[in-house]
């Protein structure tokens, strides 16, 4: 299986999304939630073993292609990881979902935050800086996503990718994010979820996982597209300059 099943047998990975869907049922041990998210920005962004990086994936997509076609193709290939987690997961009904959701609520993540920050890789914004980090995590919640950032006071990304100092959020703010996403995150893949009753279904369940999670990933991709638009040559050119300087 590759990278899935690499994730799947990430046990501390594992076992923070174990805890996270715990304390978003019961509301307790609220750090599992920050751990989870951290998760998913580390590895989605920065990799891990086998699992590439968003910038080694954007160079990638990005070979003989245009911007536009490679965001296309970075958006294609990771629907179809998605869609294949989605179908694993419910393939064998209610017996085996308990045990594998805790991993598809990684995978879908680790996947769906790689795909934004290659997003906005391609299209010129510098993922190392702390607050892009911020805004591909935020996407995550798709619609969400506004709200979410103008709580703690961050607009729209205009400027951001061709500032020359890196913009640092305090840790009040980021620790606040990342604890509504994660618990915005593990509610979707919640058991009491109307879509996984039919996910408990064998076989049935594995088409309606995929289908799910192959819809969802396109509606976070829409958000990764408004949430860092494409730059003008201009804010490229200052763009590259600003990173070279960080």
């Amino acid at each position: 299986m590759g990278v899935l099943s690499f994730l799947r047998t990430d046990k501390t990975a594992t076992d923070d999304a174990k805890k996270a869907m715990k304390e978003a049922r019961t509301g307790k041990d609220a750090g599992a939630l920050e751990s989870l998210v951290n998760t998913f920005r580390d590895i989605g962004i920065d990799g891990k073993a086998t699992f590439a990086s968003a910038k080694t994936v954007a160079k990638r997509a990005k070979r003989r292609r245009s911007t536009e076609r490679a965001v296309k193709k970075i958006i294609a290939s990771h629907r179809r990881r998605a869609t294949v987690g989605g179908f694993v997961t419910g393939l064998g009904g209610a017996i085996t979902l308990p045990v594998m959701l805790p991993a598809n609520v990684l995978e879908f993540y680790v996947i769906a935050t790689r795909m934004t920050a290659a997003i906005a890789s391609v299209r010129g914004y510098d993922i190392n800086d702390q607050e892009i980090r911020t805004r591909i995590l935020a996407a995550l919640v798709g619609e969400e996503s506004g709200d979410l950032l103008g709580s703690v006071g961050l607009g729209p990304v205009a400027g951001a990718a061709s500032r020359q100092v890196a913009k640092r959020l305090p840790q009040s703010d980021v620790s606040r994010i990342t604890k509504a996403i994660g618990a915005r995150a593990v509610r979707r893949f919640s058991l009491r979820s109307a879509r996984l009753f039919g996910k408990a279904i064998p076989g049935a369940g594995g088409v309606l996982g995929a289908w799910a999670d192959r819809r969802a990933l396109k509606k976070i991709a829409q958000t990764a597209k408004a949430t860092f638009p494409p730059l003008s040559r201009k804010e490229l050119k200052a763009a590259a300059k600003a990173q070279k300087k960080r």
